[in-house]
This record gives structure tokens, C-alpha cells and sequence, in this order.
């Protein structure tokens, strides 16, 4: 058995946990513990490069806490080092988003070490640290957050949109495989307001490199018997 104390909830589980919302998935984080730790728990491990262990009889993800070093261009090439050593703050640091940086303990404690319960409060999405950069689909998720949220009075902080418009005038967004784009734009479609995903990209210069034909589609003046 794999002590409790040693576990935490994590991620959009605990955001959504604050928000009232209902939990779809639950990923958890596990501290201080080895990859032998967990398969002697009875813990199945999936993956290579990031090994992820599913719960025996809830099929939950659970991974070890982590750290990632950038060593490739886009949105691959990412070194992730896993140790017992590695804190539960230093593997919430390089998550996107500070409401999506939060952690709860086994007795229901919250750990926020980056702000997103204030954040939460405000209504704010904002970057947890510079590393956000190295990752251009988190363009793409803060659009999808937005188009869940942005009806409720979510806004983009505006140093992380400044951040994304980075990201976008590097071009880094067309590093982007249509796959995920796809990914992240099926699910924004699903969401409240699907228009500002799209209003989100443009605001930060992306939209040209992910829908280039619906870029080209603003300024163009609609036919009056339409």
C-alpha cells in the first residue's frame, strides 16, 4: 500500500472541485515514492517516457511527481525526470495554468502554491510560470478554457495573453500537428461559448496559424440576404 499522505489530487479535479462543478477525471500525484514502490503496490505502469500508473481497481491515473526541461522545438522533445526527490510544488510548477496548479491532500487540505484559488476568485486565467512558453497547445487549452468559461466572466490575465501573442508571433503554433488542433478545437466546439475559442486565438495573433481559413474570413463583408 502506497501511504495516503503521499498522494494528492490534482490538476482540473481540484479546480472544478472549488468551482462546484462535477469531476469527470481524477489525476493524482504521488511524492516520495519509487516506480518499484508502486508496482509492489499492485499498481500497473504504462508509458516509457513519462509512466503513468493506473489504479489497480478505479483505472485512476496516478504519476509520480515530476519535473520537464525543454530540449526540442514545439510542443515534443521535453526531458522528464521522475524521483522521489521531486516536491509536490516543484511538480505543480509546471502545470499551465495557476487554477490547474492546485493539489488536495487525503483529508481534503488544499495546496496552492502559485495563487489559482485567488485566481478562481477573480475569474482569471493566468500562466503559472514562464515555462507555459514551452508548450504551444497551451494556447490552444487556455481557448478552449475560454470558450467553457468566458461566459461566466473567466478573462485571460493580461500577461499571459501577452505571453501567447509571444508564442503565436514566433510562429510556434504551426509546430502544431492537426491532430491536436483538432483535439483541442472538437472539444472547444462541445463548449458554451464554442466563439470564443476563436475570438481568444485571433486577440493573441494565433488564429492565422491554427484556422487560417476562418482568419481570412474577418473584414470580409457578409451578403445582405444573408
Amino acid at each position: 500500500m502506497i501511504d495516503s499522505n503521499k498522494i494528492y489530487l490534482v490538476g482540473g479535479a481540484v479546480r472544478d472541485k472549488l468551482l462546484g462543478r462535477p469531476v469527470k477525471d481524477r489525476d493524482y500525484v504521488v511524492v516520495g515514492v519509487t516506480p518499484d514502490q508502486m508496482l509492489a503496490a499492485g499498481y500497473q505502469q504504462v508509458g516509457a517516457d513519462f509512466p503513468v500508473f493506473p489504479h489497480p481497481e478505479t483505472g485512476e491515473e496516478y504519476a509520480l511527481a515530476r519535473t520537464e526541461r525543454k530540449s526540442g522545438h514545439g510542443y515534443h522533445g521535453f526531458e522528464v525526470h521522475t524521483s522521489p526527490s521531486v516536491t509536490l510544488e516543484e511538480d505543480l510548477s509546471r502545470r499551465d495554468l495557476t487554477v490547474n496548479a492546485m493539489a488536495m491532500d487525503s483529508e481534503g487540505r488544499i495546496i496552492d502554491p502559485y495563487g489559482g484559488m485567488k485566481d478562481i476568485e477573480n475569474k482569471v486565467f493566468r500562466h503559472t510560470s514562464d515555462a507555459f512558453s514551452e508548450d504551444p497547445v497551451r494556447v490552444l487549452r487556455v481557448a478552449r478554457m475560454m470558450a467553457r468559461m468566458s461566459s461566466e466572466g473567466w478573462r485571460v490575465a493580461p500577461e499571459t495573453m501577452a505571453l501567447m501573442t509571444e508564442i503565436s508571433q514566433d510562429c510556434q503554433l504551426s509546430w502544431i500537428t492537426p491532430e491536436r488542433v483538432w483535439k483541442e478545437l472538437s472539444r472547444a466546439l462541445l463548449e458554451k461559448t464554442p466563439s470564443a475559442f476563436i475570438s481568444t486565438l485571433r486577440e493573441c495573433q494565433g488564429l492565422s496559424q491554427v484556422l487560417p481559413e476562418v482568419d481570412a474570413l474577418f473584414g470580409v463583408p457578409q451578403p445582405k440576404e444573408h
